[in-house]
């Protein structure tokens, strides 16, 4: 069985048990919150009252995952419409927006990086290129993650193309499961996947937030403005979780022989192959024009669907029919119903009514630019903590965090960026696939993930406070 595939059924087997305490705590309050809901005797319109009650389902059925999460953003969508709360064409508006055929382009582009080999021989080159002492090693998997993010939108992807490098590397070493090369190894290359898709606008949490966020304030957010965001963040990240892993986890052996290994993988690869030459000349092409997006305007999601569709075209050679078919596209549907959600709630005024309970607590705290830096950060970290799923988190938060920050006077744009950006601080291993998938490999505990993340979660929003303030303001985010 192919190491994906294991991974992939570990973590299948972890979610999906139809009788475990989670599910059935969802199973009956996506029952009885939105029956509650639906005839409580509160001061609201009806068709306000309705499109809560029905949004009460898709959030608990969000956070205990009941059902998957495109599944029970599709019902939540057909209850919009049939139930009459609002037209067909609101019920299903999230499909019309650019944010999920943005995700299905980097999907695409995913696919093409994967299946053309492109990913892999980009990895063992960076990684040949930086060194194989344990410390060099270290950064060169931080380095390679941090690279693979934009080629690669899924942080479960890169955990599993990354791990199959680390396990051969384990191996050539004589170093198991238990061991400090083991742990430091599979911890970075665990979290920093979970992690660097917030930083660079490529995994679906980036794209849900930036479409959410760009649906409630009307201004375009582009992939450079994004990236320079937190490019910042990223260039501390990096050294930081280098020398705190180095630290936290000294290895047995100070010389570790891994040169001749990543010499043997790329040998067995041979020379660069047409498919791949393709594939990074497209995604080349494609990064060009979203780094430079502040000057032609061209949307980041026009950019990431066209390259998408191209490298599924037959000139190129490089997806074909089949490629297409075992493509998950469950994420597209998921974050289509999201918006979806969020425009009903706007046009049947629930949503002030779900600010006022969700956030009116925060208005006597956001009084300065420090403050936008330091409480939406903490809160919605906190928040992560108890709604497990990233996508959740974003999806049932933001448009309301949007509407209070208009209704308060805040800035939007900073308030939401920092919101979505602090979907990437986890300390335990269920707030994400990403972690779920790299602790199935059995190297680190969730002692391990607790202190790595913590540290760098404090660490990211130490960068914050200075980046909100004084740095933000010169790239435009006010």
């Amino acid at each position: 069985m192919s190491l994906a595939a294991s991974t992939a059924e570990q973590i299948a087997g972890a979610k999906h048990s139809l009788t475990s305490p989670r599910k059935l705590i969802g199973y009956f309050f996506s029952i009885a919150l939105p029956l509650a809901l639906w005839f409580a005797p509160i001061p609201l319109a009806a068709t306000a009252k309705h499109a809560m009650a029905i949004s009460s389902f898709m959030i608990v059925a969000w956070i205990t995952e009941v059902f998957p999460h495109a599944l029970t953003g599709m019902i939540g969508c057909y209850l919009f419409w049939i139930l009459n709360v609002v037209k067909f064409e609101s019920a299903f508006s999230g499909f019309a927006d650019q944010t999920p055929w943005f995700l299905m382009g980097a999907v695409l582009i995913g696919a093409m990086a994967t299946k053309s080999g492109l990913a892999r021989r980009l990895a063992y080159l960076v990684m040949r290129r930086v060194g194989t002492s344990y410390s060099r090693l270290l950064l060169g998997l931080i380095l390679t993650s941090f690279m693979l993010t934009f080629l690669v939108p899924s942080g479960i992807a890169c955990v599993i193309i990354m791990a199959s490098v680390a396990l051969g590397l384990m191996e050539v070493f004589g170093m198991g499961r238990g061991s400090n090369i083991g742990r430091g190894i599979f911890i970075t290359l665990t979290y920093t996947s979970g992690m660097f898709d917030k930083i660079v606008m490529s995994g679906v949490a980036s794209i849900l937030g930036r479409g959410l966020i760009q649906k409630a304030t009307g201004i375009e957010i582009y992939w450079s403005r994004w990236l320079l965001a937190f490019f910042p963040v990223a260039i501390v990240v990096i050294f930081f979780l280098w020398r705190l892993v180095v630290w936290l986890y000294p290895p047995e052996k100070q010389t570790l022989e891994g040169k001749a290994y990543l010499e043997g993988e790329l040998a067995k690869m041979g020379p660069w192959t047409g498919v791949e030459k393709r594939a990074l000349c497209l995604l080349l092409i494609a990064i060009a024009f979203w780094a430079t997006d502040l000057l032609h305007h061209i949307s980041p999601a026009i950019i990431g669907i066209g390259a998408g569709l191209f490298a599924a075209l037959p000139v190129f050679g490089i997806l074909n029919e089949e490629d297409l078919k075992r493509v998950n596209y469950l994420p597209v549907f998921f974050t289509a119903a999201a918006v979806s959600m969020g425009i009903v709630l706007t046009e049947t005024k629930a949503l002030q009514a779900m600010t006022t309970v969700m956030f009116a607590w925060m208005r006597p705290l956001m009084t300065s630019t420090v403050s936008i830096a330091v409480v939406p950060y903490w809160t919605a970290f906190v928040y992560h903590i108890f709604l497990a799923s990233e996508l959740s988190m974003l999806a049932t938060s933001i448009p309301p965090l949007m509407n209070f920050a208009k209704s308060s006077g805040l800035p939007i744009l900073p308030v939401g960026l920092v919101w979505a950006f602090a979907a990437g601080g986890k300390i335990f291993v269920y707030q994400s696939g990403v972690m779920v998938a790299g602790y199935s490999f059995g190297y680190f505990d969730a002692r391990d993930l607790f202190r790595v993340g913590l540290c760098l979660t404090i660490v990211e929003s130490l960068v914050l406070l200075i980046l909100v303030p004084l740095y933000w303001p010169l790239i435009g985010i006010r």
